[in-house]
């Protein structure tokens, strides 16, 4: 059996705020305890995936620059995905046909998700993401990616809101809370003693029983909503994409796979609104 497992930093144990968990830099003061943190919860998930059966498994590392994971700690005989800027895939870059499950280890809930422990879908100013109207975040996009290559989605770690997020759109996934959110930035955190045995039991259980594929199939109309008009402005000048009103942009795609490639894209262009007040 071949697992493929996407992390994310948001929704590991022991981590409330960018701050902890952003990126190699001063502003982050505890991204050392972070990247310990996300290797822990990736080890839980990959020794429950052996006891099911697993041989092999690939980890993609898929938050902000994806060099997070500290591969010398993780478990012997993985292998890893670490950087970012190549790739169609995304948050999971590396999956194909040959895998037989997919878990995301440390999602966060979708923008906009109240008392979601940082909450964004993909940056923080996208506000919204629709393909054919159905609302996605991160977590959507992956699973969808993963079943465009008829991959299960297995299982999910979150916090609490990131996990009833993917219950109520996955049918069958597992899920383990690590944390209850009281705010984007607060939450009620378990012990790493407590969701390390939580995800690897839940990790060996969700392979042994394995749902069906999560797809969204034919034409797909992507829609995105900023929260800033001059990210708008930006995305709007790409060609194919039309300006729907002062947030909102949209674009047609012939497949899920082409639309997940122009959702990061306009996400992604998005964000030189930033600079336009320079």
């Amino acid at each position: 059996m071949n697992v493929f497992i996407s992390a994310d930093i948001e929704g590991i144990t022991g981590l409330v705020s960018w701050s902890q968990c952003g990126r190699p830099n001063g502003d982050h003061y505890d991204f050392a305890f972070a990247r310990r943190m996300m290797t822990h919860d990736v080890n839980a998930a990959v020794r429950g995936a052996r006891k099911a059966g697993a041989e092999r498994i690939v980890i993609k590392d898929s938050h902000g620059n994806s060099k997070n994971l500290l591969i010398d700690d993780l478990e012997a005989g993985i292998e890893l995905i670490s950087g970012h800027g190549s790739g169609r895939d995304g948050m999971m870059e590396g999956i194909d046909e040959t895998f037989h499950a997919a878990f995301l280890i440390g999602y966060h809930a979708k923008a906009g998700s109240a008392e979601g422990i940082m909450e964004h879908t993909y940056t923080g100013r996208a506000h919204r993401l629709f393909v054919n109207e159905i609302e996605l975040g991160e977590m959507g996009l992956s699973a969808a990616t993963a079943g465009r290559y008829g991959v299960p989605l297995a299982m999910v770690s979150s916090d609490y809101k990131g996990c009833a997020e993917a219950y109520a759109m996955f049918p069958g996934v597992h899920t383990v809370v690590t944390k209850h959110g009281i705010g984007r930035y607060m939450g009620r955190l378990l012990h790493p003693s407590e969701t390390g045995p939580l995800i690897e039991a839940t990790a060996e259980q969700a392979l042994k029983n394995l749902n069906q594929p999560w797809t969204i199939k034919g034409e797909c109309v992507v829609r995105l909503e900023v929260n800033r008009t001059e990210d708008a402005d930006w995305a709007a000048r790409i060609p194919g994409v039309t300006r729907i009103d002062g947030y909102s942009v949209s674009v047609t795609a012939a497949s899920y796979e082409e639309a997940q490639s122009w959702a990061v894209v306009l996400m992604s262009v998005g964000t030189l609104g930033m600079g336009a007040n320079d």
